[in-house]
Order: C-alpha cells, then structure tokens, then sequence
C-alpha cells in the first residue's frame, strides 16, 4: 500500500526535495505499514518558501478581490471533483473511517473555500462622515501568515487556514502536522490548478524546529495554529517573541450537559458523536457527559446498547464506523488513561481495553468506552484524552452543573440537551465556552465562527469573525478645509 507524493514540499507552484532535511515516514494506522516516505524542510527550502511566499503575496494582494473569490471557488471545485480520491488518501493518512472522510474532510474544505471565495469581495472599508471633512477606512492583508496543522482533520484544516488569509491577499506556508503530511501537497496541486499565482499557497515539511523557525522569521506576520495547549504555550510564547499575529485553535474537555426532559435517543445519538466520530480524536468533543440522576440508568443502557452495535475494521471499507488511533504513541496515552479511569474507581459501562480486529493485528485499536459513576476530581474527567473515552458524570441541579461544567481550565466547546428552551438558553448564557450547541453536538459550519475560550484558544476560525484574524484595518482622514497651526 503506497501513497508516496511527487516530493516532500509544495514550494512556489512546484514540487521540491530539502537536500539536508531528515526523514519523515508516514504510516496508515490500520497496520503500522509505512505508506510514504519524506523530508523534513531544511533552511535553505525554509528560506525558498518564504521568499516565494513574499513574491506570490505582493502579486496577490494586488489581484482584484472578485478574482481572489474565483480562484478560491474554483479550487473548491476541484476538490469536489476529487473528493474520493482525497478521501481515500486522508484514510491512508490518519486511520480515519472512509465512512467519515467522504463527507467531512475535503468536502468540508471546499465548503470553506467557496465560502471565503464568496465573501472575498464583500471585503470592503467604511466612510465615516466628520462634517467638513471625512476618513475612510481599508481592509487590507497582513502579508505572510504560517499555518500549523494538527493531524486528526489534515486538508479540512489546511483549507479553514488557507481560505480566509486568502481572501484577505495574504501568502500562506503551511506545514502540516508531521503525523499526517500527505493531503496539504494535494490541495496545493488544486490551488495551482484553479489558477492561484505561485508562492501564495506553500506546504513544507517537518517537526517542531521547522514551526519555530518559520514563526521567528521577520518577514512573517501571523500564525495560526491547531493543536494541543502545551503546543499553542510554545508558539503563543515564540510568536509574542517576535510580535507576530497569533491564532491559537487548541484542546478542551467539553461538558455535554443533558437535563431529565432530553430527547434520550437524541441525547444518546449525540454524546456518540461527540465521543466516537473520529476514533475520539477531535478537539471540541463533548467528553464530560453530565447526566440527571434521574435518566441516568435508562441513558447508559441505551448508550452501551448502541456502543455495543460500532463496526470496527478496516477504515477503507465503508461499512466501519470505528477506525484506529492515528498512530502508536496514541494508542499508548488512551491505553493509559483506559487503566488511570479503572484505578481511579469509575464504572466501565461498555469497553474498556484495546480492541482486537481481525486482519489487522498491529492496527492501533481501542474500543468505544464508556466510563460511568465518574467523579470530578478524576484525571480521566480533567485531562484531554483524545481517543475514544466517554466520562458520564451525575447532577441534581442546574445551578451546581453549570459551576462544574466551567470549572476547568478549557473552554473550547460545550451543549446542552433539553425541550425546555428557557433553560436550553439560560445554560448556555452561563457555560463558558466559544463554541456551542442545543440538542445536538459536534456540527461546525463553515458560515458559524469556531474557536474557544480560557486555554482553549485565541481568535475565531470561520465566519466572518475569521476575517479580522488575517486583516488589518487601514484609517485614512481626508482635510477638506485649511490646516490650523499655533505658529
């Protein structure tokens, strides 16, 4: 099984090797074979990639916006086109269900494309009228921004980054995760494709070192970045070293509060989501499931009975909802906090261990587990697992739901299930959370800013909100009369 790319790096419109660099491996997670082989950018191909960057940037700053939002829906198109094969690849790549990535992956980037591609135009400044005379303002790009990718939605976040500083007439340079390197070179292929200028849109390889060095070169101005919170501590502390733009998209332990009122099939249906999709490898997951006393015993017994149903195998084949962990140090750090839960004296509902799929022997497997009788001051309840562990906690009563739900550090995501819409809304005003849900759980369109509070980040990916993250207003004030001095 091979998906070996032309080259390593996507540098001003071509494929490129680092003559120097270290090797990169990737593997599909279904067996621990190794699919494709790379390097690791070295300085000189760090340096190709930002002096194509301040080329392609200046020509693309200068392009009309209408043209911009072209180029963007046309490269949406395109991924469209090849949604199967890109989906099929980002399986190779993270172990990820073909079930899942068909429709949440590169067809998630296209959607955000076309919807930057849209609003490209629509980018404009303001008159502000000041009697005798007036200011205008502009909206116009930073210049070069970096974006770091984090491995579990590879192309999705390549494009949720690229899309808006795009539109803007930023450059990007994207180093991908080094976990998952395979699709960003593809959708570099798609952006040349559908006409973007060389040097707008870089991938390049590597580890941390490459991250820092490209945020500590003077010629950058932004970074954004996906990932864990000792990951964002790093770059937030480089990136205010050197004054860049920072927007930092990084972990939670979510609560998903579900009242006696909910919808239990609902509730049900979403706390798998919000624990499951994705082998649990998603940031914004609802991993802290507080349920009333009073439904709890008919919730986990409908929970474990649907558990029970999950199709774990082979992730190309469509049928599996459930593939393996992205790599083998995950599987090793949610096999830990399998035993950590036990000791600590919760109740294993469902699961529990690695799981042991037939075909695939060395594939990184857990199963679906569900921990019950879970207290706060359990590790497996505070710290971020990402993997396929679902912690269901007791409460009474609103008031002391809601202190618990907040009181963590994260603040990245957080839902509510009830039919009582005063209390739905009344909850939510108090969870303290950037992003949120009533009655359902984990759905982030394109058109609905995502991103968190606390250590859970900084700045907003999506919407319009994303726009002022890769722009930077322009004041202009316009004498129309004399100019008065003291002397």
């Amino acid at each position: 099984m091979r998906a070996q790319p032309t080259a390593s790096h996507h540098v001003g419109g071509r494929y490129l090797e680092s003559a120097n660099g270290n090797e990169l491996l990737s593997t599909f997670p279904a067996t621990g074979e190794v699919i494709a082989r790379l390097t690791t950018a070295d300085d000189a191909l760090i340096d190709e990639a930002i002096k194509a960057a301040k080329a392609g940037q200046k020509l693309w700053a200068a392009t009309p916006a209408a043209e911009r939002g072209r180029v963007l829906r046309r490269t949406a198109e395109i991924l469209r086109s090849k949604n199967h094969e890109l989906s099929v690849l980002e399986t190779l790549d993270t172990g990820k269900p073909l079930q899942e990535t068909l429709i949440a992956d590169a067809a998630s980037g296209a959607d955000c494309l076309e919807y930057f591609g849209g609003l490209a135009q629509t980018l404009t400044g303001e008159h502000i009228d000041l009697g005798a005379s007036f200011a205008y303002t502009k909206r116009e790009p930073l210049g070069i921004c970096v974006g770091i990718g984090a491995w579990n939605y590879p192309i999705q976040i390549a494009c949720w980054k690229a899309a808006p500083a795009l539109a803007c007439g930023n450059a990007m340079i994207f180093k991908p995760s080094e976990v998952t390197p395979l699709s960003a070179l593809k959708l570099a292929e798609a952006f040349k494709e559908a006409g973007l200028p060389d040097g707008v849109f870089n991938v390049v390889q590597g580890f941390g070192d490459v991250g820092a060095k490209l945020i500590s070169h003077p010629t950058v101005a932004k970074v954004s970045l996906t990932g864990s919170v000792p990951t964002g501590s790093k770059v937030a502390a480089l990136s205010g070293e050197h004054l860049k733009k920072i927007t930092l998209e990084l972990g939670g332990k979510s609560p998903l509060i579900i009242f006696d009122d909910a919808d239990i099939e609902n509730a049900v249906s979403a706390s798998i989501n919000a624990n499951f999709y994705s082998s649990g490898q998603i940031c914004s997951n609802g991993t802290r499931v507080f349920v009333h006393t009073s439904i709890k015993e008919k919730f986990l017994s409908r929970l474990a009975e649907r558990t029970r149903t999950a199709i774990l195998g082979d992730p190309l084949d469509e049928a599996t909802n459930i593939g393996p962990l992205v790599s083998k140090p995950q599987l090793d750090k949610v096999l830990s906090y399998l035993d950590i839960g036990q000791k600590e004296g919760a109740r294993v509902v469902v699961g529990g261990s690695a799981a042991s799929v037939t075909d695939y022997p060395n594939g990184y497997f857990v199963e679906p587990t569900v921990f019950a009788d879970v207290t706060d001051g359990m590790r497996i309840a505070s710290e971020e697992i990402f993997g396929p562990v679902m912690c269901v906690l007791d409460f009474d009563d609103e008031a002391d739901v809601i202190a618990r739900a907040n009181n963590t550090e994260f603040g990245l995501a957080a839902g509510v299930f009830t039919k009582d819409i005063q209390r739905a809304h009344r909850v939510i005003d108090q969870l303290q959370a950037g992003t949120c849900w009533i009655n359902t759980y984990n759905l982030t369109p394109i058109e609905m800013p995502f991103g968190g509070y606390k250590k859970s980040g900084i700045g907003r990916e999506n919407g319009h909100a994303a726009i002022e993250h890769y722009s930077q207003i322009k004041s202009i004030y316009v004498e129309m009369a004399g100019v008065e001095a003291p002397f």
